[in-house]
C-alpha cells in the first residue's frame, strides 16, 4: 500500500465523506456524500494519477441532443468532465489528480464541483436517463 493511499483516505475522511467500501489491494474507495448528492464515487490510486469517477446515468436512446448537451456542459464544469464508458451508453463524472503534489485543496475543489454539476444540472440529468 503507498503512502498516498493514506493520504488520500485522510483526506476525505476529513472532508467528512463516508467510504463505503475500501479495496487495499486495489488502493481505491468508494466514497458518499448523502449532503452534497454524491453516492457510489470510487476514488482511485493509480500512481501516479488519481482518479475520480462516478456513475451518473446510463442513455437508452442514441439522441444527438444529450450528447451535444453534454459537451456543451462541459465547457462550464470547474473541475471534472462528463465522459462515456466503451459502451457510449453510461455517462460518467470523471476527473484526474497527479498524486505527487495532491493537497486536500485540490481534492475538495473536484469534489465540490461535482456537487455543484449534481446540484445545477439535476433537472437535465434526471430527464437525459429517462430518456
Amino acid at each position: 500500500m503507498s503512502t498516498y493511499y493514506n493520504k488520500v483516505k485522510d483526506y476525505l475522511l476529513n472532508l467528512e465523506y463516508n467510504i463505503v467500501q475500501e479495496d487495499t489491494a486495489e488502493e481505491l474507495f468508494v466514497v458518499e456524500n448523502p449532503d452534497g448528492g454524491i453516492a457510489n464515487l470510487i476514488v482511485d490510486c493509480e500512481d501516479p494519477i488519481l482518479i475520480i469517477e462516478g456513475l451518473l446515468f446510463e442513455i437508452s436512446d442514441e439522441n444527438p441532443d444529450i450528447y451535444k448537451s453534454l459537451l456543451i456542459k462541459n465547457r462550464e464544469i470547474i473541475h471534472g468532465a462528463f465522459t462515456l464508458d466503451e459502451s457510449g451508453k453510461k455517462v460518467i463524472f470523471r476527473d484526474t489528480l497527479q498524486l505527487e503534489n495532491l493537497d486536500q485543496n485540490e481534492l475538495e475543489a473536484t469534489l465540490n464541483s461535482l456537487e455543484m454539476l449534481l446540484s445545477e444540472y439535476s433537472e437535465e440529468i434526471i430527464s437525459f436517463s429517462k430518456l
